[in-house]
């Protein structure tokens, strides 16, 4: 076991399914180092997805996931695999078996989840850059939480063989780094794009996003806007729902917890895992969604995806918060976890039901913790949110 996972203090990496690997001397990421996430497949080795029912009902991966090759046949090395959420289901980063990885920029708050060791080991600087997975916010929230960049690819850009699902047709790779020409060049790799990023001259600000943030971060959120229209241009504010926000976030709710459960069902009702408290009250939930609920959410889901189409045309970007304020506390009491659910999904679910890219940046804090604003572009888009936040970025104290 290499020094650094044998000497961190912050609980971001696993010890049970510790691997190594070493790239090539020569590529786009030679000489970088990186971490994965526990969903992603590694050869040899067993992948635990934050289970340890799941880790011991499951035998050593024969390949690793395309993911992590790529980013090792550009010359990374990976020196382990980081802490997730069990099952990948939660916001926090809490995970009920094996503890919660410290957020070094926030101390006494958690990181985020469920990429919460990846994010936690990148703000530390243990790694470059780090895999993460976002499905319903787990790189985009953890990045605002621990003050890193963060990046949700368009839906299906990069693919997920080797990787554990949670609900496929919102999971997607996504990875975090501090430094921006980092960030972009492993998102070059991932996205096997190295044609000129398109230029966006249209900023567009999501008024009822970010009515979910909270009242004392909207002006350190302004602050940020700010950064963003010196890049792109004047903003223009509009509404992104044709309803409330709150119900778009039961159109991704309903499917997301029956493809959990369609993806899951066999192994649960045959090993009967021992979850943590809120991972089984949400598998639990999951098992009783109304297929007529499915229905109607992914008829909606078409109709939103056409919506955010005309809204990004012509290289449009939309602004809107990463998460509605800093990072809770560790240790808060279920109330207040829902309540970050019910003021965080309802702008993190814009991206997932019309599939779209989204990058977290660095650009705000508040009370001495971090705070994101995201960027969402077009579907295929996604290197032209990686050239705004380098560009962003280059400006004099741009990221906080």
């Amino acid at each position: 076991m290499n020094e650094i996972v044998t000497g961190d203090t912050l609980g971001a990496f696993v010890r049970e399914n510790h691997i190594e690997v070493r790239g090539p001397s020569a590529g786009a990421l030679a000489g970088l180092t990186f971490a994965a996430k526990d969903i992603y497949d590694v050869a040899g080795v067993r992948t635990g997805f934050g289970s340890p029912d799941w880790l011991r009902t499951h035998g050593p991966a024969a390949r690793s996931a395309p993911a992590v090759q790529m980013l090792l046949d550009a010359g990374a090395h990976l020196i382990g695999k980081t802490h997730t959420e069990e099952m990948a289901w939660s916001l926090t980063g809490e995970n009920a078996h094996y503890g919660t990885p410290i957020n070094v920029n926030a101390p006494g708050r958690v990181p985020g989840g469920s990429s919460s060791g990846s994010a936690a080991a990148v703000a530390a600087g243990l790694v470059d850059f780090a895999l993460g997975s976002d499905t319903g916010g787990s790189v985009r929230l953890p990045a605002s939480y621990c003050g890193i960049l963060g990046m949700r690819p368009t839906h299906g850009r990069i693919p997920l063989e080797g990787v554990c699902p949670l609900a496929p047709s919102f999971d997607t790779c996504g990875w975090f780094a501090r430094d921006p020409g980092v960030f972009e060049r492993v998102g070059r790799v991932l996205l096997r794009d190295d044609a000129p990023a398109a230029k966006s001259r249209r900023l567009l600000v999501a008024q009822d996003a970010f009515a979910f943030a909270e009242e004392s971060a909207k002006a350190a959120f302004k602050s940020a806007l700010e950064k963003v229209a010196a890049v792109i241009g004047t903003p223009e504010n509009v509404t992104v729902g044709d309803e409330s926000l709150t119900q778009w976030m039961d159109y991704f709710r309903f499917p997301q917890g029956a493809e959990a459960w369609a993806a899951h069902s066999e192994w649960i009702t045959r090993e009967r895992p021992q979850f943590g408290p809120a991972i089984k009250g949400r598998f639990e939930w999951a098992s009783t969604v109304d297929p007529k609920d499915v229905a109607r959410a992914s008829a909606r889901r078409e109709a939103i995806t056409r919506r955010m189409d005309e809204l990004l045309r012509n290289d449009a970007v939309l602004a809107l918060p990463s998460a509605p304020d800093i990072a809770l506390p560790r240790n808060s009491p279920p109330v207040v976890v829902d309540g970050l659910r019910a003021r965080a999904l309802p702008m993190l679910c814009i991206a997932g039901l019309a599939r779209l890219p989204q990058v977290s940046l660095p650009l705000a804090s508040l009370n001495g913790c971090p705070l994101g604003l995201s960027l969402i572009a077009a579907r295929g888009n996604d290197t032209m949110l990686l050239a705004l936040a380098r560009a962003i970025s280059s400006q004099p104290s741009a990221f906080s």
